[in-house]
């Protein structure tokens, strides 16, 4: 275990991270995604994803917040004592969630109204802290940017998808344009209330766990 650690800490060689920034990106995006794998921080996929354009907000909101709290939890893993390592790491995805929040009051005021507290929930989000704890405390600053943007990219595309989908379904419309004519299609209203994002995420990670197939299990 120790020469696992100890060699995921080694400097970037050749390739992305000597190789490992690869195997990062995929596992945070597709391996172990977030929310169809791992189902973690599925409040924000339930409560706003009734419409695609709030999803995608919440999407890079998550993945600003993922990135910019790895860096720094990993410029500063050798210089924060352990038994604060959580308090300092709190302090970081908090001063990340704040940015973004004063960023949409001043420059998207429609949907920081529309949002609400998500944004600002995104510092509770156990994505964000346990990427913080897991990865980015015991990885360089390269890695640990690549883990943020992976699992913050796999998060959001969960999210669009399912916000797409409620949109569609919901009022025939996505991001204000008709996709589905009124005149042959009845909107559905129970996907853009709560127990809709329910069915839709059921159903994606029901796909995600088809398409991945059987877990194999190592000879012991």
């Amino acid at each position: 275990m120790a020469q696992n650690r100890q060699s995921a800490c080694l400097p970037c060689g050749k390739g992305l991270c000597g190789g490992k920034g690869l195997l990062t990106l995929k596992d945070g995006a597709w391996t172990n995604n977030p929310l169809a794998i791992q189902v973690l921080g599925i409040c924000s996929a339930l409560a706003v994803t009734n419409r695609l354009e709030n999803s995608l907000v919440m999407g890079a909101a998550l993945i600003f917040v993922c990135v910019g709290s790895n860096l720094f939890v990993s410029l500063l893993r050798k210089y924060t004592p352990h038994r604060i390592r959580m308090i300092a790491e709190v302090a970081i995805i908090a001063t990340f969630v704040i940015l973004f929040d004063q960023f949409l009051k001043a420059f998207y005021w429609d949907m920081s109204k529309q949002l609400g507290p998500y944004v600002g929930l995104i510092i509770t989000n156990c994505i964000v802290m346990g990427r913080a704890e897991a990865f980015a405390l015991q990885n360089p600053p390269v890695l640990s940017i690549v883990d943020g943007l992976a699992n913050g990219f796999g998060y959001a595309v969960i999210l669009a998808i399912i916000g797409f989908f409620r949109e569609l379904l919901g009022t025939g419309k996505v991001m204000g344009y008709t996709m589905l004519d009124g005149q042959w299609y009845t909107p559905n209203q129970l996907m853009i209330l709560a127990p809709g994002a329910f069915f839709a995420l059921g159903v994606i990670i029901a796909i995600f766990n088809w398409l991945k197939g059987p877990e194999v299990e190592e000879n012991k």
